[in-house]
């Protein structure tokens, strides 16, 4: 049944006019066979109208519904002289009962306001029959009010579930707007990520294979022993970095689940990371200050921290000149509320070279990874020569 009511409003839809004409038709038939049976007699005032001036007042409320959804004030305008002809000669006609289908319309279609005037409309004419006919007032006038009042709620109640339905389809698919637009962000978010990670791990690596590289030639022709170290360090080097590409690979793949895991670096792994870049031909000293918190800042945190001092010495690798007098610092400092970064190097920087670096992915990158903890990165020239990366984090969420 319930399928058959949807086909029914779904051919509505389509073509409204068909089901108009399927209704006006009906009535001006029944108006008809009412007149023809004499019918409208049993319950007229005075039973002795005309009939064709009957008939002609049941088609003019009967025809007109045709244009009910259209135009249904223009509508019962059009029956509110028919209606005080009704009245006026006591016929009485069932048809008149008709301007309640177009007050359901109103009710539906339009502001209350027009409901109200509807109102007047179908009032005005019964108000001057309770007059002429004070004995028969009320069935006159009630039938009509109870009727008026019936459709009016009638579309109310149908206007008002109409609006709900609507409201529930745009709110879901607001959502559903939502959705796809936070899953789009996510992803973005989740590519921003992946993008960071991987320049880290490969940027970082190569930069010290290069340094490795550079070394080894550099010494191979006057102390084999060195180059034979400098290239195991390219292979532990490379190795490495294809482990964590294999792990960062290994969960966009399918089956994430079956993916090789290890913990992301942090704090405790900065010797190993410092250890790689002195191998690679820069000396790196490290300095610790302040005291810890009793609570450890978050793996988040840790590795932000670790990979902006990744970033910072990959660029000095490879922005700087080579140099045995090449010199870099890392200075982590716990304030109370903060954890204080500062990497410098006492490198000769090509000026083209710093420019790039200051506005690559590698300072993008460090800064992203600053904010997404309220952190701030200053990366810059220092007073004299090198270059200066500067890192500000918070130790624990802020309040916003």
């Amino acid at each position: 049944m319930q399928r058959a009511l949807q086909h029914v409003r779904a051919f509505d839809r389509r073509r409204p006019a068909v089901w108009d004409g399927v209704l006006a038709t009906f009535w001006v038939l029944f108006a008809a066979l009412d007149i023809s049976s004499g019918g409208w007699r049993t319950v007229a005032v005075d039973p002795h109208v005309p009939a064709p001036l009957v008939l002609a007042m049941s088609v003019a409320f009967s025809a007109p519904l045709l244009w009910r959804r259209a135009r249904p004030q223009a509508v019962l305008a059009f029956m509110a002289p028919f209606s005080l002809v009704d009245v006026w000669t006591g016929a009485m006609i069932q048809a008149s009962f008709l301007q309640e289908i177009v007050v359901f319309n109103i009710a539906v279609r339009l502001p209350m306001r027009a409901l109200a005037r509807s109102g007047a409309l179908v009032a005005g004419p019964l108000v001057f029959a309770s007059f002429r006919f004070p004995d028969g007032w009320d069935r006159l006038f009630l039938p009509h009010v109870w009727a008026f009042a019936f459709a009016a709620l009638a579309g109310i109640v149908v206007r008002t579930r109409k609006e709900y339905t609507e409201a529930l389809v745009d709110r879901a698919d607001r959502l559903e707007r939502e959705r796809d637009q936070q899953a789009r962000l996510a992803a973005a978010a989740e590519r921003a990520r992946i993008a960071r990670e991987m320049h880290d791990i490969i940027g970082h690596n190569l930069s010290v294979i290069t340094g490795l590289a550079d070394g080894g030639s550099y010494a191979a022709a006057r102390n084999p022993e060195l180059a034979a170290h400098a290239l195991d360090a390219i292979g532990t080097t490379s190795r490495q970095a294809l482990a964590e590409l294999r792990r960062l690979l290994g969960v966009l793949r399918d089956r994430p689940e079956d993916a090789e895991r290890t913990p992301q670096p942090t704090l405790d792994d900065m010797d190993a990371l410092l250890e790689g870049v002195r191998r690679a031909g820069l000396a790196v000293r490290l300095r610790m200050a302040g005291t810890p918190p009793p609570v450890p800042p978050t793996a988040g945190r840790q590795l932000t921290v670790y990979r902006v001092v990744q970033e910072s010495l990959t660029n000095t690798l490879k922005h700087t000149g080579r140099s045995s007098a090449l010199t870099a610092d890392v200075s982590l400092t716990y304030h109370p509320r903060e954890l204080e970064a500062v990497i410098t190097d006492n490198g000769s920087p090509r000026p083209s070279d710093r420019a790039a670096a200051g506005t690559g992915q590698g300072i993008t990158g460090m800064r992203a990874r600053a904010s997404l903890y309220d952190g701030t990165l200053e990366a810059g020239p220092t007073a004299t020569t090198g270059w200066r990366v500067r890192l500000r984090l918070p130790l624990e969420d802020s309040p916003s």
